[in-house]
């Protein structure tokens, strides 16, 4: 079975929607480096879209382990990693 990779595109929807911006513009790479913080998202809409995560993707990121978590590249690869280990 081949899995999906969760994508920047796939962050920048879900964050939007959490954060209630569904008319923002897309995401593009340049804000793989930025703090979330520096993008305006606070650490609530975080744990929301890790909650949306797991329900569109079936991948639990631990809320423990959001707080390290501080770009979306980080954010990106973490959850990536934590798919990658589920599906071995």
């Amino acid at each position: 079975m081949t899995m999906q990779r969760f994508s920047n595109d796939d962050l920048g929807r879900i964050l939007r929607d959490c954060a209630g911006e569904a008319d923002a513009p897309a995401w593009d790479e340049d804000v793989l480096d930025t703090a979330f913080t520096d993008l305006g998202y606070d650490s609530i809409a975080i744990l929301e879209t890790t909650s949306r995560i797991q329900q569109e993707f079936g991948i639990r990121v631990e809320d423990e382990a959001v707080a390290d978590l501080d770009t979306p590249r980080a954010f990106l690869e973490h959850v990536n990693d934590v798919s990658a280990a589920h599906s071995e």
